[in-house]
């Protein structure tokens, strides 16, 4: 009786550790996704709001900076944000920015009252009407055309491009609203807006934009290293980029949840692992900014290393690790074969995972420009639930969770192996 009473208490003791830990992921993923931080983006300076949280949580598990003066690494970039007014109104019908619109993002300020012109596809096929169009001026027009002209224009795009960078702004209709970044500015306002939402009856559209394009602006990574117990000068990174898309307007932004304050909050639990359980080599955590304006942060740090690129045994970059369903992609996977064998001889043995999939190399996140330099290294983001990506509606509530934990437990199992691999 007392054997299964203490058997008991410890399962009950080892769930409660487990949701304590599910809890701090959640106070993680609340505090970097509040309206506060602002998008992590550049306007209001939500990264810069979002790296100094993370250096409270390194200072707090007492793991050192990477380098001794600080955590950071500054460098700059350009990018166009949009941090005041955004206003869009086809007749009488009012927009709301983020659930009906987003605007384009190299969209430059820009506000009026102007008609609404309809571009179809017969433009493509009929010399006449293409003749017409090309003669007819768009000054104080806005041009409104669906996903399959936009497709058709990229693919033909010649002087029919060059005619509508001519017209006040642009409407593109779409299926699914999806944010990214831009350094530069276009011609006109751009807004996209979902299909089901516009009044394809309306004549008239009254809008209003205001844009600012940041010239040299500074961010940074923040870089943490938990030394070696053995080989303290051989390195295994982990890294996740804290940075995301900022604001729509003044009155809306871009929690991402699972872009990425999922993978920030991995990276800050294997940060609290690692520095209980040390390995043989370094650990260096890496936070790194302007992932989403183009892999800035990494390019910078594989261009100015904190540490010899050759001394870095393996990498691990996590990204999107909210879900899990339907298992784990390993961008990679298909290049370093001899350290996916060795990460699904784990899965297969713990079946934390229903599948972990392969694929080859892709610059599609911060991994991709030190695999460049020669340092070999693994994407990991996980597959299924929920479809918000690159949206308003990437929201702490209803992030899962899914395999969060079983992601965990493979990583922790795995650093130390690959480690041991021969290279």
């Amino acid at each position: 009786m007392k054997k299964k009473s203490f058997l008991l208490l410890l399962l009950f003791y080892s769930s409660t550790l487990s949701a304590q830990n599910i809890e701090r992921v959640h106070q993680y993923l609340d505090t970097l996704c509040a309206p506060g931080l602002n998008g992590r983006g550049a306007d209001a300076d939500g990264q810069k709001n979002a790296a100094r949280y993370l250096v409270d949580r390194f200072k707090e598990m007492q793991i050192a900076p990477l380098q001794e003066s600080s955590y950071f690494q500054k460098f700059h970039y350009d990018i166009n944000t949009f941090p005041g007014k955004l206003f869009l109104q086809a007749d009488q019908t009012i927009l709301q920015p983020g659930t009906e619109f987003i605007i384009h993002s190299s969209s430059p300020s820009g506000k009026g009252t102007v008609k609404l012109v309809w571009l179809d596809t017969i433009l493509f096929s009929s010399s006449k009407a293409k003749k017409k169009f090309l003669q007819a001026d768009f000054k104080n027009t806005a041009l409104v055309y669906d996903e399959k002209f936009l497709r058709l224009l990229k693919a033909k795009p010649s002087e029919m491009l060059a005619k509508i960078e001519k017209a006040a702004c642009v409407v593109e209709l779409k299926d699914k609203l999806t944010m990214g970044l831009s350094s530069t500015q276009a011609s006109h306002p751009v807004f996209e807006v979902l299909k089901e939402k516009f009044d394809r009856k309306a004549k008239t559209l009254t809008y209003e934009v205001e844009a600012r394009l940041l010239k040299n602006y500074e961010a940074q990574n923040v870089c943490a290293i938990i030394p070696g117990t053995v080989v303290p000068d051989s390195f295994l990174f982990l890294t996740a980029h804290y940075d995301h898309l900022g604001s729509l307007g003044s009155a809306n932004y871009f929690p991402g949840a699972n872009d990425n304050a999922s993978g920030v909050s991995m990276l800050l639990e294997l940060a609290r692992y690692f520095k209980e359980n040390p390995t043989r080599y370094s650990i260096v955590f890496i936070a790194f900014g302007a992932e989403e304006a183009g892999l800035i942060g990494s390019k910078y740090f594989t261009q100015n290393p904190l540490v010899p690129l050759s001394r870095i045994r393996f990498l691990i970059n996590m990204d999107l690790m909210g879900t899990g369903d339907d298992g784990m992609m390993v961008v990679n996977g298909q290049v370093f074969t001899k350290e996916f064998s060795l990460l699904t001889s784990i899965n297969d043995q713990k079946l934390y995972l229903s599948t972990i999939k392969k694929r080859g190399k892709a610059a599609n996140s911060d991994h991709y420009f030190f695999t460049e330099k020669g340092v070999p290294a693994f994407f990991f983001y996980t597959l299924g639930g929920i479809a918000a990506y690159h949206d308003v509606q990437d929201k702490p509530q209803t992030l899962p969770l899914t395999k969060f934990r079983e992601v965990y437990l493979l990583i922790t199992e795995f650093v130390p192996l690959v480690i041991a691999l021969p290279r």
